[in-house]
């Protein structure tokens, strides 16, 4: 069995306006995460297993776009494989606040972002 999509996250240079968008478009419940930072936690409502994601503020100049975190066990191993087949390490295994977790992000051979999460 393959690694679980757990979450996605939409960064934008207008946030509030996004998660208003995804509210009505989809009918996704959109909620300010704790914090000042304008993170904002998305429940899609989905069944039976909800998909759960994040939409938050643009920090810099490139980084707007979608993009999605697997579920895994081991985010170093997952890390050096990802290099070992063509891809390159962005950010090493972080804590969350909260107990939300560890995330870790790495580039595909593309240049696309993907996020690991344990």
């Amino acid at each position: 069995m393959g690694q679980p999509v757990a979450m996605f996250e939409i960064v934008s240079t207008d946030h509030e306006r996004l998660g208003r968008f995804y509210e009505q478009l989809f009918d996704w419940k959109v909620d300010g995460a704790p914090g000042d930072d304008g993170y904002a936690l998305v429940d899609t409502q989905s069944e039976p297993i909800p998909l759960m994601g994040g939409i938050r503020p643009s920090m810099g100049e490139g980084d707007t776009g979608v993009k999605f975190y697997v579920r895994v066990d081991d985010l170093a191993a997952y890390l050096d494989r990802a290099e070992q087949l063509g891809g390159a390490r962005l950010v090493e295994p972080t804590e969350l606040p909260d107990g939300f977790g560890t995330f870790a992000m790495f580039t595909d051979p593309d240049g696309n972002t993907v996020g690991l999460w344990a």
